[in-house]
């Protein structure tokens, strides 16, 4: 296997691991390192094995393939939810600005200040937060062409789960390697579990979520 790719390499080794059909099944990040068609194969074995009263733990870095999260911000729980809860309560909508010229982007973000979020100097676009109603984009450009700065393409962008993580951590960034955020816990979507982890899941009181 020395002259397999990275992805083969991942495939063979999942084979290995998942042709026994053992009752608990630990997945570390099955799906990093695979393309999408091998991804959405692995999830159909996932399922198949859930189906077929197998417990499955499973860890992954695609936010997007959980339907429940849990964010730990070292050590400590910081907010659960579906994936739905967790970006309309923490991570609004985003109103993506792009400016004609690197003067009028420069201006754009000492007007903004603070509220200034996610920026890209080459294409001289600033992101947002905005509740995307009409009212409040309206608002925002008329401040830019009170300001004389204009404006060029807007873009009106939901939020995905990792500015919902970002905004979850944000005191965190600048912390040494050694002490940042816990990655995300998940529950894959579409895997049932099973067994023990299944038992002890329903007697551990639910934890509140933090306002």
């Amino acid at each position: 296997m020395r002259t397999y790719s990275g992805g083969m390499r991942r495939r063979l080794d999942l084979a290995l691991g998942l042709v026994s059909r053992p009752q608990v099944v630990f997945l570390d990040e099955p799906t990093t390192g695979l393309d999408p068609r091998s991804r959405a194969e692995l999830w159909t074995v996932i399922r198949e094995l859930a189906v077929d009263g197998v417990s499955v733990l499973l860890t992954t870095q695609y936010l997007e393939e959980a339907d429940r999260v849990t964010v730990l911000d070292r050590g400590r729980f910081v907010a659960e939810g579906t994936t739905e809860e967790l970006k309309s309560r923490f991570a609004g909508q985003r109103l993506e600005l792009t400016f004609t010229d690197d003067a009028h982007f420069a201006a754009a973000l000492r007007l903004l200040g603070p509220t200034a979020g996610e920026r890209d100097a080459r294409r001289r676009a600033v992101e947002i937060p905005t509740d995307g109603t009409a009212t409040d984009v309206r608002a925002v450009l008329d401040r830019m062409r009170h300001a004389g700065l204009e404006v060029g393409p807007v873009a009106l962008r939901r939020p995905n789960l990792d500015d919902v993580f970002l905004s979850l951590t944000t005191a965190s960034r600048t912390t040494a390697p050694s002490t940042r955020p816990t990655p995300v816990a998940v529950t894959p979507a579409g895997a049932s579990t099973t067994g023990v982890a299944a038992r002890r899941a329903r007697r551990r009181p639910a934890r509140p979520v933090p306002p």
